[in-house]
C-alpha cells in the first residue's frame, strides 16, 4: 500500500491542493452571504434566496470540499508518514480547528433560515478572517515548519 501511495504522491498533493482552494473559497463566501441575509426582511422572498444561496454553497462547495481535503490529506500524511512530526501536529491541530468553525458556520446558517439571526453584520465581517488567519497558519506550518521543527 505504501508503494501505492508514494507513486500517487503528486497526485495525492494536487488533488488536496484543489480541494483545500474549494473550501476555502466556500469558508470565505459563507460569511458574506450571512451578511446581506440577515439585511433582508425575515420571511421575505430575497431572504428566502440567501437561504438557497447559503444551501448550495454547503452542498455543493463546502461539505464535499472539506470531505475531499481530509481524505487527500490523511493519504498524504500516510505516505510521508507525518504522525510523529511536530509540523504535522500543529497543522492537523488547525485543520481541526477550521474544520470547527465550518461546522459552526453550517449550524448557524441553520439559524438564519429559521429567521435567528444572533450575530451582527460587524460581527459575521471580522469572523470572515477566520479562514484567512488560519490558511496563514496552516501554509507557514507546512512550509516553514516542516523545515524548522521536521
Amino acid at each position: 500500500m505504501q508503494e501505492i501511495l508514494t507513486l500517487l504522491y503528486p497526485w495525492l498533493k494536487v488533488g488536496h491542493v484543489v480541494f483545500v482552494i474549494f473550501w476555502m473559497a466556500g469558508l470565505l463566501m459563507m460569511p458574506r452571504f450571512f451578511v446581506y441575509h440577515q439585511e433582508a426582511p425575515v420571511g421575505s422572498e430575497e431572504a428566502a434566496r440567501w437561504v438557497e444561496r447559503e444551501a448550495k454553497l454547503r452542498k455543493i462547495i463546502l461539505n464535499p470540499a472539506i470531505v475531499m481535503v481530509w481524505l487527500f490529506g490523511l493519504a498524504l500524511a500516510f505516505t510521508i508518514q507525518a504522525w510523529g512530526e511536530a509540523w504535522f501536529h500543529l497543522k492537523l491541530a488547525l485543520v481541526l480547528g477550521l474544520s470547527g468553525y465550518h461546522g459552526w458556520m453550517i449550524g448557524y446558517a441553520r439559524k438564519l433560515a429559521r429567521g435567528e439571526p444572533a450575530l451582527t453584520g460587524k460581527q459575521l465581517r471580522l469572523i470572515n478572517e477566520v479562514p484567512g488567519i488560519a490558511a496563514i497558519l496552516i501554509v507557514t506550518t507546512v512550509i516553514v515548519g516542516r523545515a524548522v521543527l521536521g
